[in-house]
């Protein structure tokens, strides 16, 4: 067995970790893993990096593909984690029992059907996530 590095490796990397998820139309309605338990409402914001940690404001849902520990200020304005990615011992589960709060991971699409000011339901006792309410 060798090293792949390279354009090779990019190749292979591409064929394996991009994949192409198709989003109903019409979806109000998340499913994911439950990492912490509780059940909030509030109003959606999408992070696509740690920079736009600033449009997060206290009680907002912190909507993610995945935290990192860059995360923690928004984390600590949030009243519940939702993230595309994750398992049970990733960034956002841990931080989310530490800090208390609901979190839902592994829904594979938050960050795509969700848009920012969509007034969501976090049901992290049944890992639900629900659209109440989207935004204009």
């Amino acid at each position: 067995v060798g090293l792949i590095e390279g354009e090779q490796a990019k190749q292979i990397a591409k064929r394996f970790f991009t994949q192409k998820i198709k989003i109903p139309k019409g979806i109000n309605t998340l499913t994911g893993m439950v990492a912490s338990p509780g059940k909030t409402k509030g109003i959606a914001k999408i992070l696509l990096n740690v920079g736009e940690s600033n449009k997060l404001k206290k009680g907002d849902i912190l909507v993610t593909t995945m935290t990192t520990p860059d995360y923690i200020a928004a984390v600590r304005k949030a009243s519940a984690i939702v993230t595309d990615e994750g398992g049970i011992l990733c960034h956002a589960a841990i931080i989310s029992r530490e800090f208390g709060i609901p979190c839902v991971i592994d829904t594979k699409i938050a960050t795509k059907v969700l848009k920012d000011g969509d007034k969501v339901e976090v049901d992290a006792e049944k890992g639900v996530v629900k659209i109440l309410k989207r935004a204009k």
